[in-house]
C-alpha cells in the first residue's frame, strides 16, 4: 500500500527560523554598531555608506540587465495612428463605440423628456395635472362640507 510522499506523517527538511530574542541573545553582529571606530558626524561618509549598501552583489555589479516588466514603450493600434505630413504618428482621440454612443443619446433623450415633463408639456404631465386638479377640487368640497357641518352643530347648541 502507498504511504504517500513522506513517511511518518511529517515532512523532513522543513525550514526553521531563529526568533528575534535568540538572535539578540547571540549578539547579532549585523545589527550591532561598530565600536572600534569613533562616531563620525560627516555627511560624506554617510552618503558613501548608503551607496555601498545600494550596490548589487554578485554578477549584478558586472552585468546590468533591463527589466522587461518595467514601464516600457506603449504600443498603438493601427486604427489609432495618425500620420501627419511630417511623418510623425500621433494618436487621435478615439471614436465612441456604438454602445457608448447609444447610451449617451439615451441619457440626453431622458433629460430632454424630464425638462418637458416639468414644464407640463408631455402627455403624462398633462394627465398628472388633471388628476391633481380633481383631487384639489374634491378636497375643497370636503372642507366646505365639514365647515358647514361644524357651523350647524354650533348653531344647534
Amino acid at each position: 500500500m502507498a504511504r504517500g510522499k513522506y513517511r511518518g506523517g511529517k515532512a523532513t527538511g522543513r525550514r526553521t527560523f531563529t526568533s528575534r530574542e535568540e538572535l539578540e541573545a547571540q549578539g547579532d553582529v549585523a545589527n550591532a554598531p561598530n565600536r572600534d571606530m569613533p562616531p563620525s558626524d560627516s555627511e560624506e561618509e554617510e552618503e558613501e555608506e548608503a551607496e555601498d549598501r545600494n550596490k548589487c552583489k554578485g554578477a549584478g555589479r558586472v552585468i546590468e540587465t533591463a527589466n522587461p516588466n518595467a514601464g516600457g514603450q506603449k504600443f498603438l493600434k493601427a486604427k489609432n495612428v495618425n500620420i501627419d505630413d511630417d511623418g510623425e504618428g500621433a494618436p487621435e482621440p478615439q471614436q465612441l463605440s456604438r454602445r457608448e454612443r447609444e447610451e449617451i443619446e439615451k441619457q440626453q433623450a431622458q433629460e430632454k423628456y424630464w425638462k418637458l415633463h416639468e414644464a407640463g408639456k408631455t402627455d403624462q404631465a398633462k394627465k398628472d395635472l388633471e388628476r391633481l386638479a380633481l383631487i384639489r377640487k374634491q378636497r375643497e368640497e370636503d372642507a366646505k362640507k365639514r365647515q358647514e357641518e361644524m357651523d350647524k352643530k354650533i348653531v344647534k347648541k
